[in-house]
C-alpha cells in the first residue's frame, strides 16, 4: 500500500522541542521529495521544510535555524527536528511526496500523510 505515515506529535512547553517523524511505504522512496506542511488554526496551510531525493534542504524563513529535516534510505522516514518551539508553531503538520522540485507548492505533491498534531503552550 502506498503511504506516508506522520507521527511524533505532541503538547511541549515554548521553548521545548519534538521530532516528528514520516514513515514512508510502497513506492520508490529515493525518488521522491519529502515536504513537512503546517496548518494552523483559521490559518492556511504552509511550507515548513522539504528535503529532495538526494537530500538538499530547504526551510521556510520562519523556522530556519530551529528546524532541521533529515532522511533515512535505509529505513524510508523523513525526520523533521523542531527545536526553540513556540506558540506560533502549533498547527497540524503534515508529510507529503511528489517526484518533481516545486517544493513549495503543495498542490504538485502526490501523496499526503494523516497530519500530526503539535501543540506549543506559552
Amino acid at each position: 500500500e502506498v503511504q506516508l505515515q506522520a507521527s511524533g506529535g505532541g503538547l511541549v512547553q515554548a521553548g521545548g522541542s519534538l521530532r516528528l517523524s514520516c514513515a514512508a511505504s510502497g513506492f520508490t522512496f529515493d525518488d521522491y521529495s519529502i515536504g513537512w506542511f503546517r496548518r494552523a488554526p483559521g490559518k492556511e496551510r504552509e511550507g515548513v521544510s522539504c528535503i529532495s531525493g538526494i537530500g538538499d534542504t530547504y526551510y521556510a524563513d520562519s523556522v530556519g535555524g530551529r528546524f532541521t529535516i533529515s532522511r533515512d534510505y535505509t529505513e524510508n522516514t523523513v525526520d523533521l527536528q523542531m527545536n526553540s518551539l513556540n506558540p506560533a508553531d502549533t498547527a497540524v503538520y503534515y508529510c507529503a511526496a511528489q517526484r518533481g522540485t516545486d517544493y513549495w507548492e503543495g498542490f504538485r505533491y502526490d501523496l499526503w500523510g494523516q497530519g500530526t498534531l503539535v501543540t506549543v503552550s506559552s
